[in-house]
């Protein structure tokens, strides 16, 4: 019996010539690895077998109502651009209306290839699969804005990088796919009907309330810059480097998309890089707020078709081009707010000075920046050992704290609220998607995404996640983007 949900899949049906139809490639031995039964809770999803979840979400068994579509769009990839690069492994299944009304796609990533493929086989290795996972059901419990992971099932066949891994495909929920690189797919080919239709379709979906609105276009782009000031600001809160802000890893909804060579930065050093393939550190640490302003500038690019007619007066483009730098003008103010609101709440104080200062001690001191922000609430109650021994000198630190605690209003417990104690630990990462690739080992991957998703608790039992690796192990530490 083939299971049937109620999708409504408004993408398919609004904007035709948007994508191709095309269809999962076969799994030839699905086994569900993962499942997230909260997540198929808030979508309405009926329980299921282990051996149903497999072949449905390996792409063998269909449910009533998909419509699987590989998505067009474009991209900027380390500053180059890409007219043509659209879900080359990936596949939009579908759409739900979840528990509280909002819409959601449901997407397979690792499907095999599709027209976008670029010669690639589509695939994907059960490490990476698994690790979107991690990632993003830790962005969840800290509250970051994030694509989800629904599912992971093997395949049951193996994929070819530098060598032989297993196989898998990961179910990711979204509150939708649509990138900056979508809007510059239909700009590029002077496609402007098309692009027309997607904009009337992502302000419908993402911003409902500007339908109307005389200037919607540009009121829609400074909707975008708001959620994205606001999401980097709380990446750089915690630590985290995205580790590719291609434009097609930027979406319209302000949500974490597509975690590859992503890490979380241990010694705070702005510097601070993983990538393996981000060689001159263009999406470092501290360079994630001047990319976003300047993805967002390729998305105002990508608009300035539909604000004023390419072909018409230049008074008028001109007058276009101004109105959208003031909006991308705003970014840099929009996003100071909502870091120096994050800080604040770290800090337990609103004094912009004693943060900086806060920032450039842990630098100096080559400090956990997670570990250390923890550590103040212990020193707040008088016990600063826990906060002095993560720093290798903690020169110029009496005076801070001396600063400090007569500038800070928070009570010890909302200082633990707003600073987790458990973040993704590169190395306990790694030592989990090795477990699960070579060993077919889940175990240390349970132990770890259930830890991740108390980052807050003071819990014993989860100390062994607490801990940064030793500084040589990070010091070598590469990601790598799973293709």
């Amino acid at each position: 019996m083939t299971l049937s949900l109620p999708f409504d899949n408004s993408y398919a049906r609004e904007l035709p010539g948007l994508y191709v139809d095309w269809p999962p490639a076969a799994a030839p031995a699905p086994r569900l690895l993962f499942w997230n039964p909260a997540l198929a809770v808030e979508l309405g999803l009926p329980a299921l077998e282990a051996e149903a979840a497999a072949a449905l979400f390996a792409g063998n068994a269909l449910p009533k109502g998909a419509q699987p579509i590989a998505q067009a769009y474009a991209g900027h990839q380390f500053g180059g651009f890409s007219p043509s690069l659209g879900d080359g492994r990936a596949l939009l299944i579908g759409e739900l209306i979840d528990a509280d009304g909002q819409r959601r796609d449901l997407a397979f990533k690792g499907s095999g290839r599709t027209p976008f493929s670029r010669g690639g086989d589509g695939k994907a290795a059960v490490g990476p699969m698994l690790r979107e996972v991690l990632i993003g059901e830790a962005m969840h419990a800290l509250g970051v804005p994030t694509t989800r992971a629904l599912a992971v099932v093997a395949t049951g066949e193996s994929v070819y990088r530098e060598e032989a891994l297993p196989g898998a495909v990961l179910t990711r929920v979204a509150a939708s796919h649509l990138r900056v690189g979508t809007f510059q797919y239909f700009a590029a080919r002077g496609e402007l009907d098309k692009l027309a239709r997607l904009a009337d379709y992502a302000i419908t979906r993402h911003d409902a309330a500007l339908r109307d609105a005389p200037d919607r276009l540009l009121a829609f782009l400074s909707a975008v810059t708001e959620r994205q000031a606001r999401l980097i600001a709380q990446w750089m809160n915690l630590g985290f480097i995205h580790g590719v802000m291609n434009t097609d890893n930027m979406t319209i909804s302000g949500e974490t998309i597509d975690y590859g060579p992503c890490a979380f930065m241990e010694a705070y050093d702005p510097a601070t890089k993983f990538s393996s393939i981000d060689q001159r550190g263009r999406y470092a640490y501290g360079n994630q707020p001047p990319i976003a302003q300047w993805n967002l500038a390729r998305l105002a690019e990508a608009l300035l078709p539909l604000l004023a007619d390419p072909d018409g007066p230049e008074s008028a483009m001109d007058a276009a081009v101004a109105q959208v730098t003031a909006v991308l003008d705003g970014f840099p103010a929009l996003y100071e707010a909502a870091l120096r609101a994050g800080q604040a709440r770290k800090l337990g104080s609103a004094d912009a000075a004693l943060a900086d200062d806060w920032l450039a001690l842990l630098q100096q001191g080559k400090a956990d920046f997670t570990a250390s922000h923890r550590a103040l609430a212990a020193a707040l109650e008088g016990d600063e050992t826990p906060l002095r021994r993560r720093f290798e000198s903690t020169e110029g630190l009496d005076a801070w704290l001396a600063r400090w605690r007569p500038a800070c209003t928070a009570t010890p417990a909302a200082l633990r609220a707003a600073n987790p104690t458990v973040i993704p630990r590169n190395h306990r990462v790694e030592e989990a998607l090795a477990a699960a690739s070579e060993a077919d080992d889940l175990a240390p991957f349970e132990a770890l995404l259930a830890a991740l998703r108390r980052p807050f608790d003071d819990d014993p039992g989860l100390s062994r996640f607490t801990e940064p690796a030793p500084p040589a192990q990070t010091a070598c530490y590469r990601t790598f983007c799973g293709t």
